[in-house]
């Protein structure tokens, strides 16, 4: 049952005591104020469908509990710690002073509830139509895209501690199978002595580089024996946590391994890869973190947050967060589909996109195009084949006709697959030296949105373009600052409860900012002074 604020001037002591020191214009003033009006009963009514049960903890209370949490980067017994000695937080969430917190579960059982339910954002999508309603958006239609890796909340594992920890979780997760592991698992016992109710390292000269490999053979022949003891089809089939552990299993037990030296992995001698998984999982703690690298220099390991920003105001208006690799997953994928879905944008409104390169791709500027938008994205920087030599805008290109012409003067056909080969023409050109070391000639490769990105690198050298781009990109830079600071590390597990609390993170700091830009509430509407 969901509970009901007790309206009776005991809970409001706080605010008779303390409220005038409360900082005008602070998340809390705000909460003690209008928390009722944001975050009304009604909003959460349907995850307490039943009406029975023992009254729960006010609607307006958790709200403003798990908004505040997510501003300050609070875990759940620092947030219930400061709704019970801190009087701001009392104030805010109309605590009387004598009054304790609740148990730190009751956040984690209203995050389940509002994870499995049709509107797991709500309290973000809360704060976007206050935004919308101050009119502060109204006829701005530049959107600001950028990204950020977040730091996991576990730690990275080696492949032998990954093997030894997949098999215990398919002895824990599925039925029968102890015994399966304890018929079939032996080979680790013949090296290091121990089966895999064991804990730490297995106990084996380490310094040794045979023990090391016989280690990895071992656990790798205990990994492929007990799926192949398991009837895989009928859990899979039934899915669930059994399914998981079984996947995570058969994952685990290829992404870091190869045939060793001479074998053809049937004789079961495997050693560690010498390459590493393009999706290789760090991790059985967290299987969805991975590795990412933001750039050539900088690696993390965990997610990436996206974000899309109105640049005169610094308002998040959507936000994601996603594996760090694989395409579904780029910064122009998850952008496009972000900035086109935003619901703060009028329906055919001409709307400006800003981001550095990596938005930059055919994919995207085709999207952008179908809805007559216009990108202000940072082209992808182009690389001659002979430093310092020509590009590929030094060729041009005949759209209709399909044909390529070199900077020397001789004009190729574009094949169907998008290939231009110049081949015998580079023979003895002037140019050669500065076009390909190739002695084949020059060959180009064009994509599918090849004069899409062509046009875009011409528009992006107009001083128009570069100006507004400097001018309004910036802002999304601070909103990223604002985002990680004090939090570059996500506070749980997986995808997808890493992505609520994202989207509880931006409305916290949406909320900040707009008391910052003068958010007020006057005869029942919500508007900026």
């Amino acid at each position: 049952m969901q509970g009901e604020a007790d309206r009776q001037r005991d809970l409001l002591d706080v605010e008779s005591l303390a409220g005038h020191l409360l900082p005008a214009g602070s998340v809390f003033a705000f909460l003690a104020e209008h928390r009722d009006v944001l975050f009304p009963p009604e909003l959460f009514s349907d995850l307490f469908p039943s009406g029975r049960g023992r009254p729960s903890i006010p609607p307006e209370v958790i709200a403003s509990v798990l908004v505040l949490q997510s501003l300050h980067g609070y875990s759940d017994r620092e947030a219930v710690d400061a709704l019970t000695f801190d009087l701001r937080w009392k104030a805010a969430c109309g605590y009387a002073v004598d009054a304790s917190g609740f148990h730190p579960s009751t956040l984690t059982y209203w995050r389940r509830r509002l994870a499995a339910s049709q509107r797991p954002q709500r309290i973000f999508e809360v704060v976007r139509e206050v935004i919308t309603s101050t009119g502060v958006l109204a006829g701005k239609t530049r959107r600001a895209l950028d990204s950020t890796v977040l730091d996991d909340a576990v730690a990275r594992q080696d492949t032998v501690t990954q093997l030894i920890a997949s098999i215990r979780r398919v002895t824990r997760e599925v039925d029968g199978a102890p015994a399966l592991v304890s018929a079939h698992c032996t080979r680790l016992a013949e090296v290091a002595g121990q089966d895999y109710t064991a804990t730490g390292k297995p106990r084996i000269a380490w310094d040794d580089h045979s023990a090391r490999e016989d280690l990895v053979t071992a656990l790798v022949g205990d990994a492929l024996a007990l799926l192949g003891a398991l009837d895989t089809g009928a859990i899979e089939a039934a899915g669930g946590k059994p399914a998981e552990a079984v996947a995570l299993l058969a994952l685990v037990a290829g992404q870091d391994v190869e045939p060793a030296p001479g074998s053809d992995g049937t004789d079961g001698r495997w050693r560690i890869a010498r390459k590493t998984a393009p999706d290789r999982v760090i991790s059985t703690v967290d299987p969805d973190a991975r590795h990412a690298h933001k750039t050539r220099e900088r690696r993390q390991d965990g997610f990436k947050a996206h974000v899309t920003v109105e640049p005169d105001t610094g308002l998040m208006t959507k936000v994601a967060l996603t594996k760090t690799n694989g395409s579904s997953n780029s910064d122009a994928t998850v952008g496009a589909d972000l900035v086109t879905a935003d619901p703060t944008l009028a329906g055919g409104a001409h709307v400006q996109v800003l981001g550095d390169s990596a938005y930059a791709t055919g994919d995207m500027l085709a999207k952008l195009a179908e809805k007559k938008w216009t990108p202000l994205l940072k082209p992808w920087p182009l690389r001659p084949a002979v430093e310092g030599g020509f590009t590929l805008d030094d060729f041009t290109h005949d759209p209709h006709k399909q044909m390529m012409t070199c900077p020397a003067g001789t004009t190729r056909a574009v094949s169907s697959k998008g290939t231009v080969t110049f081949g015998v023409a580079c023979r003895g050109c002037p140019l050669r030296a500065r076009c390909t070391t190739s002695a084949q000639g020059r060959t180009i490769k064009i994509g599918e949105h090849h004069q899409l990105q062509r046009e875009h690198r011409q528009r992006a050298e107009h001083p128009d373009f570069q100006a507004v781009y400097r001018q309004h990109r910036p802002m999304v830079e601070r909103s990223i600052a604002w985002l990680t600071r004090g939090n570059r590390r996500v506070p749980y597990r997986g995808v997808d409860k890493n992505n609520d609390w994202l989207h509880h993170r931006a409305a916290a700091l949406n909320l900040r900012r707009l008391l910052a830009l003068g958010l007020t509430r006057h005869d029942g509407a919500w508007e900026l002074t």
